[in-house]
């Protein structure tokens, strides 16, 4: 019984050995930042933001609202770290921090900015993306994003007109009103070219309805006239074609709106 114990005294020894080596390693990983000030930490995470390192600037941010909290230096710190999160490419991370800025810091001076930029991550998160639908058949895409980027911009000018912000704002709800208006055109189109007349017809009516005077129109009651015709609704064709004549007595002929046309159609310019 005692040789036992003491056969198995050395590889207590050595187990104890290899947990203090453990120890030891894990000890050695400690936060560099544990001693600097948050004007340190500040220093650091713009500069990494500045290089384009926004994978070391976002915990670095995260530190600062954690030392500084309740600061005004906190409350810059969240905004940078959406900008971050935002070009890191973390769109989901981003909105949840400015939604978080925006409901703690409703007065806050920056808000407007917050508002602006939570507008951005959602535009340019969605509205370039529908690109791809000039390279796959078209289905029904959740266009979410683009309508929270307008909503956004459209609380943002309400709330603060005089912004710096708010004409950049409003140039761009102008393009997402006009994007998700040619977007119903351009489904509208798809199911024209598929013998899908009454869906052509309907999706062309909800960017009459839904997007009033925006340049798609004009094609989007074309396409209602001629999708008419082919079903036999003579009466909708008729009326439709007085209100296309009506506020476009110069219109061109129905076959450019009736084409699927090629290349990005959300450049609208």
């Amino acid at each position: 019984m005692l040789r036992a114990k003491l056969s198995a005294f050395p590889c207590a020894l050595v187990l104890g050995a290899a947990i203090g080596l453990l120890a030891g390693c894990a000890g050695d990983k400690t936060d560099p930042t544990v001693n600097w000030t948050p004007e340190q930490i500040y220093s650091e995470a713009r500069d990494a933001a500045g290089s384009g390192a926004y994978d070391k600037a976002v915990p670095l941010y995260e530190k600062l609202q954690n030392r500084a909290a309740g600061t005004p230096m906190a409350q810059q710190a969240e905004l940078e770290m959406a900008y971050a999160q935002y070009k890191d490419e973390d769109k989901i991370k981003a909105i949840a921090t400015l939604n978080r800025f925006l409901k703690y810091h409703p007065a806050s001076p920056a808000a407007d900015y917050a508002l602006y930029l939570k507008g951005i991550v959602n535009f340019n998160g969605d509205l370039g993306a529908f690109s791809w639908l000039t390279r796959q058949d078209i289905s029904e895409r959740d266009q979410d994003a683009a309508k929270l980027s307008f909503d956004t911009f459209k609380e943002l000018v309400t709330r603060f007109p005089n912004s710096r912000y708010a004409p950049d704002a409003r140039a761009r709800m102008n393009y997402i009103v006009n994007a998700l208006s040619q977007y119903e055109v351009h489904v509208a189109r798809y199911y024209y070219s598929r013998g899908a007349y009454l869906a052509a017809a309907n999706r062309a009516q909800q960017s009459v309805a839904n997007y009033p005077n925006t340049p798609a129109q004009e094609d989007a009651l074309h396409i209602m006239v001629s999708s008419y015709d082919r079903l036999g609704l003579s009466q909708l064709r008729d009326d439709t074609q007085r209100v296309l004549s009506s506020n476009y007595p110069n219109s061109d002929s129905a076959a450019s709106a009736l084409t699927v046309k090629k290349g990005p159609w959300w450049k609208l310019w």
